[in-house]
Parts: structure tokens; C-alpha cells; sequence
């Protein structure tokens, strides 16, 4: 009798420990998900928002290099998070479009795994601009884009020429603390077709430390002056640490054209993914404003290159 105690006292036990086993809690942690699973996958609802899934989904854009835009970002896609919105559902058991629950997925291919070269435009799909600044010259007309800008809370992208900003720091430093980003425009204007690679390095790099000590930025991009761009450019600002700006639309504001002519100019050819050349002059000081609204109208949304080109997801303005 008490031999028979002891076996079922040892069967108890091990019974008991192969319950709490890690291995058997894992097997039946899964039955009881598996079993879910089934439970859902039955449930009208579940089944409604999973249709409305595959029907909304939008697939992710990777980055690419285009025959004639060259480097072109990826852009993250959108589908719906299926169990998210099942559980925001579930109490009432009632499908409702307002409490779908939405993810964003990012591409395979990502712009920082693309070979060195010059970028023009941002992706097609994101209903984002940009405002690309160079600046080398043109002191008295910066406060007033500077106040228009923050009276439309726009942010753009100034690219600074590095004995400017030596000339000029309080001026840099203005436009960096109203929130702008800050880019390379070369040190002495240079044109980067003519010149050595040892002296685009030392171009980039002493404009780079200039402005990293004027306001403590480092800066993720270059803007080569004047558009004007050797073979191994691109390369030379990556070896730098920076990616090569280009421009999809240009102001030509240089030749100091009406400011009518800039807006008419700028807004027969804005789009998804435009960057928009300009400098500060007089035309463009007093374009700006109108330049703002017209864009705003195309229900483009006006930020930085950096987050134009980002993957991050833009709704459309409505």
C-alpha cells in the first residue's frame, strides 16, 4: 500500500513538472494561440478587416538608382494592422473604418545602401517639397524669407558657403536657430567640375568645421555651386560624409527676374519630390510669400531636403 503511495505520490510530481516546463508551457501557449487564430480567422469581423487590409495596402518603394532622376529615395508603404484594428473592434463587434489601425513598412532597399550620386528629386508618391537655399552673397534679404517662412511655418534647407558663414556667423546662426536645416555650398564657391579631388576634399571639409564651430551643426548634405559637377563628385562628398543636392526646379533668381516670373515658373512645374532652387534676392524675397500659398494650394506640404527625402509617410494636405 505504501509502495503504490509512492509511485502515485512520483507520478504527481513528474506530472507536475513537465506542466511547468518550459517546453510543455511553449507547447500549449501555442494551442492556445493556434486555437485564436482559428477563432478569428472564423469571425466575420476578422475576416472584413482582413478584405479591407488587402484592398488598402499600399506596397513599399525601395530606393533606386534612375536613368534620369539618378538617385531616387524609397518611400515607406501602408497597410493595416489586422489584429491592432480586431481588438479595437471586437467589444462592440461591429466593423468601423474610423478605428482601423494603420502601420507604416519600410523598403528592402534603403538610400543610404545606393552608390554615391547626385540627387534631384524626392520620391513621386510623397506630396512633399522642398525649398533649397544657397547662399553666398544676398545678407539683406534674408530676414524677410526668414520671417515669411516662420509666418507659414515652412522649414527649408540653407546650404552655406563656408567663408560666408566665417564673414557672416551671426547671420548662419540666425537662420539655424529659426529651425532650418543647414547644408555644404563649398568653401570659396568652387566650381567642383575644375578643381582636384584634394581640393574639393579641403573645400567640403573646411566648410564642414567652419560651420560645425559657427553653430554646431554637422551637415548631411552638399550643394555643389552652380550646379556644376564632375564625374566623382558625388563620391568626394560622400568620402566627406555627405550626400550630393541637385534641384528639380530653379528659380534662376539669379538673373533677377520678376517675382511673378519666379512663382509662374515654380508652380507650372512643382510636383511630388521637387526641390526648388533659390538664393536670396529681392525677387525671391518677394515671391516667397505668394510662392508658399501656391504650393500649399497643390496640397503639397514645404520642408526640409532631409525630410522630404526621408521614408517617412506624408498624408496629402487636405
Amino acid at each position: 500500500m505504501v509502495k503504490r503511495f509512492g509511485l502515485f505520490l512520483m507520478a504527481c510530481f513528474l506530472f507536475i513538472s513537465l506542466v511547468n516546463s518550459p517546453l510543455v508551457g511553449s507547447y500549449i501557449q501555442s494551442l492556445k494561440i493556434g486555437a485564436e487564430a482559428v477563432s478569428k480567422q472564423n469571425d466575420p469581423l476578422y475576416e472584413r478587416i482582413s478584405m479591407e487590409a488587402a484592398e488598402k495596402r499600399i506596397p513599399a518603394e525601395d530606393a533606386r538608382i534612375d536613368k534620369v532622376w539618378k538617385t531616387m529615395p524609397g518611400y515607406n508603404g501602408l497597410e493595416i494592422d489586422i489584429p491592432a484594428s480586431y481588438r479595437k473592434m471586437k467589444a462592440s463587434g461591429k466593423f468601423d473604418p474610423k478605428k482601423l489601425v494603420y502601420k507604416e513598412v519600410k523598403p528592402k532597399i534603403h538610400l543610404g545602401q545606393l552608390p554615391p550620386a547626385p540627387i534631384f528629386r524626392g520620391s513621386p508618391s510623397k506630396p512633399m517639397v522642398s525649398f533649397a537655399v544657397n547662399v553666398a552673397w544676398g545678407n539683406e534679404f534674408l530676414p524677410d524669407m526668414l520671417a515669411v517662412m516662420k509666418r507659414h511655418n515652412v522649414s527649408a534647407s540653407f546650404f552655406l558657403e563656408g567663408n560666408w558663414v566665417k564673414k557672416n556667423p551671426e547671420i548662419a546662426k540666425m537662420i539655424a536657430s529659426a529651425g532650418h536645416e543647414i547644408g555644404n555650398h563649398s568653401y570659396s564657391h568652387a566650381d567642383m567640375k575644375r578643381i582636384s579631388k584634394e581640393k574639393a576634399l579641403d573645400e567640403l571639409r573646411k566648410t564642414n568645421e567652419v560651420i560645425e564651430a559657427t553653430i554646431g551643426n554637422k551637415c548631411t548634405w552638399f550643394a555643389p555651386p552652380s550646379g556644376s559637377m564632375g564625374p566623382d563628385t558625388a563620391a568626394i562628398a560622400a568620402e566627406a560624409g555627405m550626400g550630393t543636392i541637385m534641384w528639380t526646379v530653379d528659380t534662376v533668381d539669379w538673373k533677377k527676374p520678376s517675382p511673378e516670373t519666379i512663382i509662374n515658373r515654380v508652380s507650372s512645374k512643382v510636383s511630388n519630390g521637387s526641390i526648388i532652387l533659390m538664393h536670396p534676392t529681392e525677387p525671391t524675397a518677394l515671391a516667397l510669400e505668394r510662392l508658399i500659398l501656391s504650393i500649399k494650394e497643390k496640397k503639397l506640404k514645404i520642408g526640409t531636403v532631409s525630410d522630404m527625402l526621408s521614408e517617412s509617410r506624408v498624408e496629402v494636405i487636405e
